[in-house]
């Protein structure tokens, strides 16, 4: 990529949604993921209480970046060059002795290079990315800590509590079912947790489309929940400022090759067809996908073979990098 770009020279411009288009209020939506994945851990499979309880200043474990090693149970946060720069054991942070100890003389992570290229998930680590997951690693460090306070062991066990946590709060079927904590939570209160779009914002949303620029609205949400934010942060017509909406999208997996590409489905009420289709014909709201299909779609409303397109997202790896090397794309 260039010193600069021209948006105006782009022909389509794609847009994430959450932590995107659509801001949360941290500090409470971040205590509600916490909350919600820790009440299924102690409620669920009988963890320690005091998994509950947090102060202020735990937050300070929270930023971006962090990978929860599964293998032995530390969590890393790396350099550039896959240099570890710091690691935790649990929450506690390793002395400069301890990392050498560990990682040796370079303090290299030795599973660098699968998270640099490979952009899948791993049954080796956890790659915490994004705002929506983050305070699940706060969680593992906690967790980490109680284990080690008992004496037992980190291992797989653990981690598939995690993800019972997670899709337990953040399943497909949750939200219309009213399961879980965070999805109730968000529908009896959205402005406690979402703020809405400025009208500047939305307004430049419309000019670009009137502009003729593709719009693509792309989000890993599922639907329900894609129009619940949506509507509160860029209003009741907000299907209007774009030309293809794509919800489950599961990225970074919506741009996998072949033979791992999941086919689009429309959507009924919500309900996904359980039949996919074998092409894009036509813009539209459409469910999970690929990258591929989307592309010849894309190929087709602008009229060119190679079209230059733009997307914003807060979650580079799942969002923006795997994309920019399938294409001319810009980040």
């Amino acid at each position: 990529m260039g010193d600069y770009f021209c948006l105006s020279d782009c022909d389509v411009i794609g847009f994430d949604l959450d932590h995107t288009l659509c801001r949360y209020h941290l500090k409470e939506t971040s205590r509600l993921i916490y909350e919600s994945f820790a009440r299924y851990l102690v409620e669920h499979k009988g963890y320690d209480k005091d998994l509950l309880e947090l102060t202020p200043a735990t937050w300070d474990f929270c930023f971006k970046g962090l990978v929860v090693d599964l293998e032995d149970g530390n969590i890393v946060k790396l350099a550039e060059d896959g240099t570890v720069l710091r690691a935790t054991r649990g929450t506690k942070d390793l002395s400069t002795e301890e990392l050498l100890r560990h990682y040796g003389p370079t303090r290299e992570w030795k599973h660098y290079h699968s998270l640099n290229t490979s952009f899948t998930r791993s049954a080796k680590y956890y790659f915490y990315d994004n705002y929506f997951d983050l305070p699940g690693a706060l969680l593992c460090g906690r967790v980490f800590d109680m284990l080690h306070k008992q004496g037992k062991e980190v291992n797989s066990d653990f981690w598939k509590d995690m993800i019972a946590a997670i899709d337990h709060n953040y399943n497909t079927s949750a939200f219309k079912e009213d399961a879980g904590t965070y999805f109730p939570c968000v529908k009896r209160d959205p402005g406690r947790y979402l703020q809405p779009c400025s009208d500047s914002v939305k307004n430049w949303l419309r000019t670009m489309k009137n502009a003729g620029k593709v719009m693509l609205l792309i989000t890993s949400s599922h639907s329900d929940y894609c129009r619940l934010i949506s509507e509160h942060v860029l209003g009741k017509d907000f299907e209007e400022l774009f030309d293809v909406i794509i919800t489950n999208a599961l990225k970074p997996g919506f741009f996998s090759l072949v033979p791992h590409q999941r086919p689009f489905r429309n959507l009924v009420n919500d309900v996904e067809e359980s039949e996919g289709l074998p092409s894009l014909d036509k813009p539209g709201w459409y469910s999970q996908g690929n990258w591929p299909h989307l592309h010849e779609l894309l190929k087709t409303m602008t009229g060119k073979q190679s079209p230059r397109w733009f997307t914003s997202a807060t979650a580079c790896a799942q969002t923006c990098f795997r994309p920019a090397a399938l294409g001319s794309g810009r980040l």
